[in-house]
C-alpha cells in the first residue's frame, strides 16, 4: 500500500510540473489555429464586419461565394476555370519535379563521384541566388521560346530545384545498396531498380517532396504573373491579388478567395502528413 500511494503521489507531481508545459502548448497551439479560423469566419462576414473586427460567423457567405464567382468573371475567366489552372499547373510542376529530382538525387548519391559531388556543391550555392534576381532572365528565355502564356512557362522553372535534389540525395543515404546488387545480379536494369525498388522504397521521401512542390507552385504569384498575360490561363493567386486592388475592396469576398485559395493545400497536407513527416525525418519502408 505504501508503494502505491508513493507511485500516485509521483505522478500528482509530475502532472503539476508538466501544467506550464500544457498551458505553452495550449497556447501556441491556439496563435497557430486561429488565423485560419479568422480566415473562416471573414468568408462569412461583410465587408464591414470583417473590418470592424468580428471574429463570429456570419451570414454573408453565399452573397461573398456570388461576389467572388462575378469577380472571377469580370478578371477574365469563370471561377471553376481559375481553379482548374491552378492545379493543373501544380500537378503537372509536382509530378515532373519529384521524377527529375529524385532521378538526380538517386545518381548524385548511389553513383557519386569527385567530380558528382563538386557539381552538386555547385547547386547548393545556386540556392542562395534569390528568385527575383533570375525572374528577367527567365522572363526572357520564356519569350524568345515563344512560351509565354503557356503552361510550360509556368512548369519549365520549377521542375528541377537544388532543394529538392538535395532532400532526395540526403534521403538516399538511407536506401539499402545490398538490394541494388542483389537486383544487378538477378539481371534488373539501372532504370528498372530505380522505378521498381528506389521508388517504392523511397515512398514517404516523395511524398514529403509532392507536399513541398505542390504547396509552391499553388501558392506562386510573382513568376506566373510575369509571363502569364492571358487572362484564361490566370491562377487563384492572381485572382486573389486583382480582388485587393481598387479603391474599394470588399473584404468578406476576398476572403472567401483566400478560403478557396487554401483549401487545397490544407487538405493535402491533411492527407498526406503523416508521409511528410516521415520524408522529413528520412525514414525509409
Amino acid at each position: 500500500m505504501t508503494n502505491s500511494k508513493k507511485k500516485v503521489t509521483n505522478s500528482f507531481a509530475i502532472q503539476k510540473r508538466l501544467i506550464p508545459s500544457y498551458i505553452f502548448l495550449i497556447i501556441v497551439c491556439f496563435i497557430s489555429v486561429f488565423p485560419i479560423y479568422w480566415m473562416l469566419t471573414a468568408a462569412t462576414n461583410a465587408s464591414f464586419e470583417v473590418s470592424t473586427g468580428k471574429i463570429w460567423f456570419g451570414t454573408h457567405a453565399l452573397e461573398n461565394f456570388r461576389g467572388l464567382l462575378k469577380s472571377s468573371i469580370g478578371s477574365g475567366a469563370p471561377l471553376a476555370k481559375i481553379m482548374w489552372n491552378s492545379f493543373k499547373y501544380s500537378a503537372v510542376q509536382t509530378i515532373l519535379c519529384i521524377f527529375v529530382c529524385s532521378l538526380a538525387g538517386y545518381g548524385f548519391e548511389l553513383y557519386h563521384d569527385d567530380k558528382k559531388d563538386k557539381l552538386f556543391a555547385v547547386l547548393l550555392l545556386a540556392m542562395m541566388i534569390p528568385g527575383v534576381a533570375t525572374l528577367i532572365p527567365l522572363f526572357r528565355m520564356m519569350s524568345a521560346f515563344h512560351l509565354l502564356s503557356t503552361v510550360a512557362a509556368f512548369i519549365l522553372p520549377g521542375i528541377s530545384t537544388p532543394f529538392m535534389i538535395m532532400m532526395f540525395r540526403q534521403n538516399s543515404r538511407n536506401f539499402p545498396v545490398d538490394i541494388m546488387e542483389a537486383a544487378r545480379i538477378d539481371g534488373l536494369s539501372e532504370f528498372a531498380i530505380f522505378f521498381r525498388m528506389y521508388m517504392p522504397i523511397m515512398k514517404s521521401t516523395y511524398a514529403a517532396a509532392a507536399v513541398i512542390t505542390f504547396m509552391n507552385a499553388w501558392n506562386a504569384y510573382m513568376w506566373p504573373r510575369a509571363v502569364l498575360s492571358d487572362n484564361k490561363a490566370m491562377t487563384m493567386q492572381m485572382l486573389v491579388a486583382n480582388l485587393s486592388n481598387g479603391y474599394s475592396v470588399d473584404y468578406g469576398v476576398l476572403m472567401m478567395g483566400v478560403l478557396f485559395c487554401s483549401l487545397p493545400t490544407m487538405i493535402i497536407f491533411f492527407v498526406l502528413q503523416k508521409q511528410f513527416a516521415e520524408g522529413i525525418t528520412g525514414a525509409v519502408k
